[in-house]
């Protein structure tokens, strides 16, 4: 889908050589900018030729009807500011027309700017070099800027710039528009959601003597028009800086004043100041999260496009949702999902833990929606919903996730590890323990004991699509397990706050009791976990006569055919064995691995990271580089069909996953952390670092030794290989990496094992 060739390695840039407008929507994922308040999709400067176009805030949503179903919400357009079109002699450049010489673009993940250089030949015959930076501010959340530069290389050129806001979207409806020397102003409302969007736009030019500007503004458009003539090697520039908002109850006059001091701030800080408040960000966040390896360019490229990405999909959201695109598409509607606190989460936890806790803050804001979504299914505390925006169910229909109560046991999780990792007790306080009490509530209500005392959970979903509506799904049981006992062990750290919400001595035991004998289906005969009860009797899927055209299989069979065959979509148990391992012995989950490895046809983007990160603990190492390879190059490579509505936040955290918890083997028990590294044969050197407990970690390992060294905080215990060990600041631990384990390979279902992760120098050598 994307021409691979026109996107060459680099260790620090996402580069584009050459512009196929086939996969224009896919080029415009990869190269979108966000700060998890705004996001603006990689679309040409000039809005023409588009794939996709996109302009989003975070939390702006527009109401479509749903039949009898409650209306559900999607991510709706804003105002575009990024439009800056181009005259050059009466004829607008438009890369469809005229000759096209040179057309580049990088986004840098040190400078998180999006450069474009561009030489083009009019269909007159004249030609100019266009030269245009993009950033979406991590520094100032309502920031989008950009600059414009032309200039005539064979001659003069009569030039003109459009410097635009434009409102296109059927959702919109106009309420002002505004335009005054070299400012624009744009107010909005959302049809039915009536919600208020506002963007205004500063520019400064810098053209010749005789450069002229003129501006007009409409119900969908304002517009900055400056004309200059050029001779040959002069240049027309123009700066712009674009100020977003939005509010569900503010009036216009808050809003714009919120815009004008939004863009005053911007002003007084310009383009350079924000480009080097953007590398000043950037700095701080690698200085503590890069990951390095030697041995594959593609995976070293991979890994930071994704931290790049899994950074700014949350960096200035601030209580607001981390949607499963982040703001880099209208995929899913711009909703989030379960995998936001179960794989995303995770990797900022270690990663840039700041923002985790705003994250769990926003799932904390819609605690309300949720108990009453709990209420309307008859149980109480609360049931956060399957996909959100705001915290409304927003799946289509009768709530579609309505058995998915794994999603409580994923806030929870992360909210554990959090607390565990930063020692947050201000947000256990304020946030943790109320979304603890209420989670914890749902599964004391939701299950019951049966007459020898067993915990049952009937009726659930897990993660895997294809085996809904089961009892005691594995995964849902032991995360609602540890759930259960966070929930009272933070009542006893907080009590005189859990008297507040009438909890009691008797509910924590209740809630301890439910944990203890919580139903683990489990297979005597064949000598393996359930995913749930009664699975591994259900038919085998036969994957032999499935050809490569019926996946994914939902698409191609009637879903209740998937749910009563032993066939697995994504990795349901295997997911347990990682985020509760310590209820698994070693031989336990390799058995389990394998078992359900030869089941699993990963028609879910989420599935091989996940994979990766159990092949490589049970001692699969090569299957796990094919893994991880598969979940790296999975957005880089254009290898999934939706890549062109946006990026998979969860499958980009599932290089980190399949990396630092794979072969590094991070594993976080208590207030401990503990390593098992282990490379594959391909992977010469791995280094990452970790943030923990307010210390900062640095791991390195190669084939037979790992170092860990502390390069902030005070000496800490940790684990490598199931032995303990002291790292202090100015001694670094040593420790050899034992020998593999030995195994027989597990097998995959017919046509469905990942692609074999061939030697950078061997790939080169068979493009040649």
């Amino acid at each position: 889908m994307i021409d691979h060739r026109a996107y060459p390695v680099d260790p620090w840039c996402l580069r584009e050589t050459a512009l196929d407008l086939d996969v224009l929507a896919q080029s415009e994922s990869l190269f979108a900018l966000s700060n998890g308040h705004l996001g603006w999709r990689g679309t040409l400067d000039e809005g023409e030729p588009a794939g996709l176009p996109g302009s989003y805030l975070n939390g702006v949503f527009e109401l479509a009807p749903g039949g009898d179903a409650e209306p559900a919400r999607r991510v709706a357009d804003v105002p575009d500011g990024r439009l800056v079109r181009l005259m050059v002699d009466d004829e607008p450049f438009d890369l469809r027309y005229g000759r096209l010489h040179r057309h580049h673009r990088t986004l840098d993940l040190r400078t998180g700017v999006l450069a474009r250089a561009v030489e083009w030949s009019s269909p007159s015959g004249r030609t100019v070099r266009i030269a245009s930076s993009r950033l979406v501010s991590l520094s100032q959340r309502a920031i989008g800027a950009l600059t414009y530069r032309v200039e005539p290389l064979d001659g003069p050129a009569r030039i003109v710039l459009q410097s635009e806001l434009l409102a296109a979207s059927p959702a919109l409806e106009p309420e002002t528009a505004q335009a005054a020397g070299t400012r624009l102003h744009l107010m909005h409302r959302t049809r039915r959601s009536g919600q208020r969007i506002g963007v205004a736009a500063e520019h400064t030019v810098a053209g010749p003597q005789g450069t002229a500007t003129a501006v007009e503004s409409g119900p969908e458009l304002a517009r900055l028009t400056v004309t200059a003539s050029l001779r040959a090697g002069q240049t027309l520039g123009l700066e712009k800086l674009v100020a977003h908002g939005w509010s569900a109850v503010r009036s216009r006059p808050a809003v714009r004043s919120q815009l004008d001091a939004a863009l005053a701030r911007a002003t007084a800080t310009g383009w350079a100041g924000l480009a080097a408040e953007q590398r000043e960000v950037l700095a701080a966040f690698w200085s503590r999260a890069d990951v390095e390896l030697e041995g594959d360019a593609e995976i070293q490229q991979a890994v930071r496009f994704a931290l790049f990405q899994l950074h700014q999909a949350a960096a200035r959201a601030e209580q607001r949702a981390v949607a499963a695109k982040g703001l880099t598409g209208p995929g899913h509607d711009g909703h989030c999902f379960w995998d936001t606190e179960t794989h995303v989460l995770p990797v900022l936890t270690y990663t840039a833990p700041q923002l985790v806790a705003q994250a769990l803050r926003w799932r904390h804001s819609t605690l309300p929606a949720a108990r009453r979504r709990a209420r309307a299914l008859g149980l109480e505390g609360a049931a956060f919903p399957a996909r959100t925006i705001d915290g409304e169910e927003c799946s289509a229909g009768p709530p579609a996730g309505a058995a998915a109560f794994h999603v409580n046991a994923g806030i929870a999780d992360a909210l554990a590890h959090y607390t565990a990792a930063t020692d947050d007790l201000v947000l256990d306080r304020e946030a943790g323990l109320e979304l603890l009490v209420h989670t914890a509530r749902l599964w004391r209500s939701l299950g019951h004991h049966d007459p020898a005392g067993t915990f049952h959970l009937d009726g659930v979903s897990g993660p895997d699509e294809y085996s809904g509506g089961a009892d005691d799904n594995l995964y849902t049981n032991l995360m609602a397990q540890q759930n259960l006992r966070a929930a009272a062990d933070a009542a006893e750290r907080n009590a005189d706050l859990a008297v507040a919400l009438g909890v009691s001595d008797e509910e924590t035991a209740a809630w301890r009791d439910a944990a203890l004998h919580l139903a683990v289906p489990f297979d005597e005969r064949l000598g393996v976990h359930e995913q749930s009860a009664g699975f591994t009797r259900h038919q085998v899927w036969d994957f032999a006569a499935t050809g490569p055209g019926e996946y994914p299989l939902l698409r191609h069979h009637p879903a209740f055919q998937l749910r009563r065959r032993q066939v697995v979509q994504q990795p349901d148990l295997v997911l347990a064995l990682y985020r509760r391992g310590e209820a698994f012995g070693p031989e336990q989950k390799a058995r389990d691995f394998a078992y359900y490895e030869a089941l699993t046809v990963r028609d879910s983007p989420v599935a091989a990271g996940v994979q990766a990160v159990l092949a490589a603990e049970t001692g699969h190492l090569e299957l796990a580089y094919d893994y991880l390879s598969e979940t790296a190059l999975l957005d880089l490579d254009g290898t999934v069909h939706d890549l062109r509505d946006g990026l998979q936040l969860a499958a980009l955290a599932g290089v980190w996953l399949a990396l630092v918890a794979g072969f590094g083997g991070l594993r976080h028990h208590g207030d401990t952390l503990a390593f098992a590294p282990r490379l594959p044969a391909r992977l010469a050197r791995l280094a990452f670092t970790v943030q923990f407990q307010r210390r900062v970690l640095r791991v390195e390992t190669g084939p037979t030794e790992a170092c860990y060294r502390l390069l902030e905080g005070a000496e800490m215990q940790l684990w490598h290989h199931g032995e303990p060990l002291t790292v202090s600041p100015d001694q670094p631990a040593r420790r050899p990496v034992p020998p593999l384990p030995e195994r027989p390979a597990p097998t995959q279902p017919a046509g469905r094992r990942p692609r074999h992760r061939r030697r950078s120098e061997d790939r080169a050598s068979t493009e040649e």
